[in-house]
């Protein structure tokens, strides 16, 4: 067996350890493609107030905490200069993406689909490597056409499928800053249609096709491609408000508690136990128990004291729209800005042990 072979065989392996969560994203997106499927057959309506119902309880209550998770376990066992750093980098970055709001909101909602493409793509790529390995993918460009493809389902494929929601979601995001201000580059929505279907399709059938002819006798590309198809899927099938809000909790998170069992636990130097959160190493367990929560009520004051600076501070913060439609568009927006530096900073700045770190 090839040195390529065992190494995906060894991810398959691993990745039995992060089986059910696994298990659960994918029948979980298998099942709500199929109802929906379903539905829009015998042309079943979901009211726009439930569908923002359901956005804000996947996106919040679901899956917010998770993301704390991410940079939480990152933090651990780093020493507190590197802490200093992650965090100073973090607010930095959170402060120039809003203020990019303010000053030209198309530009900010097009940075941010931009950074929920990067999310949704290269999380999932860290995930197969973890789970059942990347035998298919040979290059660093190939690297970023699968990222591109399962990050693309998520903006793009409803941008086709979904274009007057899509649409009238984005002109509320921006309204929150200028109202108004994307009609005057909005263009024709059955061109834009066919030139984000067209360009997305090619993409996608070179991701697949390029895959197979790499492919090596691990099952890889295999397990990709069908994930890859079921996300197109999904996102064709389902409403979009709902599609996304239990996208993230649904696929991407479940998917990084898999790799994230999966991995090999990292040795620890004992210089790195120098950093702030010392006490969750404790033996004490009431130390560990007191420090855990006190994280856990920073985080919640930190988010949330964002999120209302935010809401003070822009002109009309439900952008014109109703009491839940208007929180999903500036829920949107502000989440939005807190996943640029969960990417940029938790992932690609730091090269040691990122959040979607892989061994």
């Amino acid at each position: 067996m090839s040195n390529e072979s065992q190494f995906g065989t060894a991810r398959l392996f691993r990745g039995a350890v992060g089986g059910v969560p696994l298990t659960v994203s994918r029948v979980a997106l298998i099942l709500l493609t199929a109802g929906f499927a379903v539905g829009r057959l015998v042309d079943l309506r979901v009211p726009l107030r439930v569908q923002a119902g359901v956005y804000l309880l996947g996106m919040v209550a679901m899956n917010l905490p998770h993301g704390g998770y991410e940079h939480f376990a990152n933090l651990r066992r780093r020493a507190a200069s590197f802490q200093g750093r992650y965090v100073g980098a973090y607010l930095l970055a959170i402060a120039l993406f809003a203020g990019l709001f303010f000053v030209s909101p198309v530009a900010g909602l097009a940075l941010a689909i931009a950074v929920a493409v990067a999310k949704g793509g290269f999380g999932d790529v860290h995930v197969m490597e973890a789970l059942y390995g990347t035998a298919h993918i040979r290059s660093r460009p190939q690297r970023w056409l699968a990222a591109a493809v399962r990050g693309g389902a998520v903006m793009v494929v409803p941008m086709v499928f979904w274009p007057e929601t899509f649409y009238a979601f984005s002109t509320i995001m921006v309204n929150i800053f200028e109202p108004g201000a994307l009609s005057g580059v909005a263009g024709d929505l059955g061109t834009r249609r066919l030139l984000l279907g067209g360009g997305y399709g090619t993409l996608l059938v070179a991701h697949l096709g390029l895959g197979y002819r790499r492919s090596a006798a691990t099952g890889s590309f295999l397990a990709d491609a069908a994930e890859t198809l079921l996300l197109v899927g999904y996102f064709a099938a389902v409403p979009v408000v709902i599609a996304v809000g239990l996208y993230f909790p649904l696929w991407y998170s479940a998917r990084q508690v898999a790799r994230t069992t999966a991995v090999d636990d990292r040795v620890v130097d004992s210089d790195e136990h120098s950093g702030l959160l010392d006490a969750l190493e404790s033996d004490d367990p009431e130390r560990v128990a007191l420090a855990s929560w006190g994280v856990l009520i920073a985080g919640s004051i930190a988010t949330f004291g964002l999120a209302a600076v935010l809401w003070t501070l822009s002109p009309q913060p439900l952008g014109g729209a109703g009491l839940l439609v208007g929180l999903v568009a500036f829920w949107s927006i502000f989440i939005s800005i807190v996943a640029l530096p969960h990417v940029v900073v938790g992932a690609w700045l730091d090269r040691e042990r990122g959040i979607w770190y892989v061994p």
